[in-house]
């Protein structure tokens, strides 16, 4: 249920929104890894969690792209 909570927020997002949210994500991502490779990281399913979350925004920037053209 969270999921469709989160991509329902996703959906109502401008196209710019999404590609900033899309950075975070990325950024995210990027520092979950290096903390990873340092043995820093405790909760390695967060990796998981955001690429999936990653994938989720994609989603939505190619489907509203489809939508308009």
């Amino acid at each position: 249920m969270k999921t469709n909570k989160y991509l329902e927020e996703l959906k109502n997002k401008s196209a710019a929104e999404l590609k900033e949210e899309l950075v975070a994500a990325k950024k995210e991502l990027f520092n979950l890894r290096f903390q990873n490779a340092t043995n820093q990281l405790d909760n390695t399913s967060r990796i998981r969690e955001v690429r999936k979350n990653i994938a989720r925004i994609q989603t939505v920037i190619t489907e509203q792209a489809k939508a308009q053209g």
